[in-house]
């Protein structure tokens, strides 16, 4: 059986002395300013239409370098207790891409609201939200630019569709939120080819809120996430943000793929928001450094 691995180009393969095994999955390192993409519970947790656009990528100049780039949009409906959304994902590495569509719905439990909070925070909302996708996945590996005649593995193209089917559940109130997904829960039982292994990533993550004074216009953000696969350690982020009155936030923080992340954000025209990272790799990280950046615009009812 072939399994469903990511094969770097040729270039790569002579820096690093071998054949890349990497992880399915991108880690999302802007989950905590775009967390529907791995959790639909997240939908319609904002006070109105929320669209972002993100871009993830290395910088080490290599041919063949991860990238996702994404867009996101979900809505509340039906007075808050119902949400609708949907997102387009692309993850590149090599010759490999891999697309992912999908459309969710959240339902909530509310157990009190405060509809004075500040426009860009959830965190005044006491509730108890459930959340499920359905999308399918196109994936290709266009093994013949690789120019590897004499292997047989190598001696095709592999595209295949896969249907996908993914849950989720958040629990959010005035200082601390919860959450864990599921984005395929299917794996690859109806994958159009059969010589496919898919492992499926699990997501969990938590944060505190601290405020410096009864103003609360400084916030303290520490959160982590972790992502378990099958056949591959337990990746951790964790990561602390500070925010200034909702006008610009600051954070750092660790990543257990080996490196320390920088980040800043500005909050604009009270609907826009733009988050920069930057992701330095430690001495024994593979691919060296990397960034990326989260545009969302909210639109209030």
């Amino acid at each position: 059986m072939r399994l469903f691995k990511i094969h770097i180009p040729v270039l790569m393969l002579l820096a690093f002395g071998f054949v890349s095994h990497a992880q399915q999955t991108a880690l999302f390192p802007e989950y905590n300013y775009n967390p529907f993409i791995i959790n639909s519970a997240y939908a319609g947790m904002a006070d109105g239409a929320e669209a972002t656009l993100s871009h993830y990528g290395y910088l080490n100049g290599i041919e063949g370098n991860p990238t996702t780039l994404s867009f996101s949009f979900h809505t509340p409906v039906s007075r808050d207790k119902m949400a609708l959304g949907g997102a387009v994902l692309q993850d590149k590495i090599g010759v490999t891409t891999s697309t992912h569509a999908f459309a969710a719905y959240s339902y909530k439990i509310f157990f009190d609201v405060k509809r004075d909070r500040p426009y860009w925070q959830v965190y005044d909302q006491n509730v108890l939200s459930f959340g499920i996708t359905a999308g399918i996945r196109k994936y290709g590996e266009n093994l013949l630019e690789l120019g590897i005649h004499d292997d047989p593995e190598f001696d095709e193209n592999i595209n295949a569709n896969i249907p996908t089917v993914g849950v989720g559940i958040l629990y959010n109130r005035a200082n601390f939120y919860l959450g864990f997904s599921v984005p395929n829960i299917l794996g690859d039982q109806l994958a159009s080819r059969d010589d496919l292994k898919l492992v499926n990533p699990f997501y969990g993550y938590f944060g505190y809120r601290f405020f410096t004074n009864n103003f609360q216009e400084i916030m303290i953000k520490p959160s982590a996430l972790l992502k378990y696969e099958a056949g591959a350690p337990i990746q951790i982020d964790t990561n602390i943000a500070v925010n200034f009155k909702n006008k610009f936030e600051i954070g750092t923080g660790y990543r257990s793929s080996n490196s320390i992340n920088f980040l800043g954000g500005i909050y604009a025209l009270k609907n826009l928001k733009f988050v920069y990272y930057y992701n330095f790799g430690l001495e024994n990280s593979m691919l060296g450094n990397s960034h990326g950046l989260v545009v969302s615009c909210r639109f209030s009812k």
